[in-house]
């Protein structure tokens, strides 16, 4: 996907969140996110896309950190996240594309691209807290971008030291595409997970899935499609793989 592309996702995710939390109602609460209820999750995401869009709006070299809820409610909070949304999207596709600026996982081609990768990731993870909490079937996660989020989670999140996912000794665990051809090989051991993007060697245990389902499910918002092997290291991840 392009930078273009990942714009054009994060505009609609972000609609789509607007959309579902606005009928949900600020009191509903969020079942992936125990404790939190949607005003917390607007207020969560409308902060993030604020701090998002200001690193490529000043070019801000360096890490700073978000601001405070707005303390709204209501119609009133809804409002402001949908003005937050509309000013990121706008920065990004204003942004010129060899702007510099910080950014904080590996692998991206540029400044730009990061962001509008990452807040397009953001969002749509968001998207389904919201939509979950309102209720009904939420909307669907194309294959393409689903891949592209687990290598994210798996090669970007987790490949920095702040990455909770440990074993005593070397463990090996798979997640493989059932419908793309997309198969991850992460070898866990007392350091962060070094994570391939190859089928090479014996693993313990395998995750399989639709991209979408994986994806959803390595983020700890659905349950793993299907798993064989060692159930335990499916539960490791459970337990200790939320980004910090």
């Amino acid at each position: 996907m392009d930078t273009a592309s990942y714009i054009e996702v994060l505009r609609e995710e972000g609609r789509l969140l607007a959309d579902a939390a606005e009928e949900a109602g600020p009191d509903a609460s969020v079942p992936p996110c125990p404790g939190w209820e949607i005003r917390d999750l607007l207020g969560h995401t409308g902060v993030v896309h604020r701090w998002a869009a200001a690193f490529v709006a000043d070019r801000c070299p360096d890490s700073r950190p978000m601001g405070e809820h707005p303390g709204l409610d209501g119609t009133e909070l809804v409002a402001w996240y949908r003005d937050g949304h509309r000013r990121l999207v706008d920065t990004l596709a204003g942004a010129a594309p060899e702007v510099e600026c910080f950014t904080f996982l590996p692998g991206s081609p540029s400044a730009l691209a990061f962001w509008a990768r990452r807040q397009a990731r953001e969002t749509a993870v968001h998207r389904f807290d919201a939509e979950s909490a309102r209720g009904g079937v939420p909307s669907p996660v194309a294959a393409d971008f689903a891949v592209d989020g687990v290598d994210e989670l798996l090669r970007g999140f987790h490949s920095r030291r702040r990455s909770r996912v440990r074993t005593d000794g070397p463990r090996v665990l798979r997640v493989r595409a059932t419908d793309a051809d997309a198969v991850w090989t992460v070898r866990l051991s007392q350091e962060p997970p070094v994570v391939t993007r190859d089928p090479e060697g014996e693993a313990e245990c395998e995750l399989t899935g639709p991209a979408a389902e994986l994806y959803l499910a390595l983020w700890n918002r659905r349950p793993v499609p299907a798993l064989s092997g060692d159930a335990g290291l499916a539960a490791l991840w459970r337990e200790t793989s939320a980004v910090i």
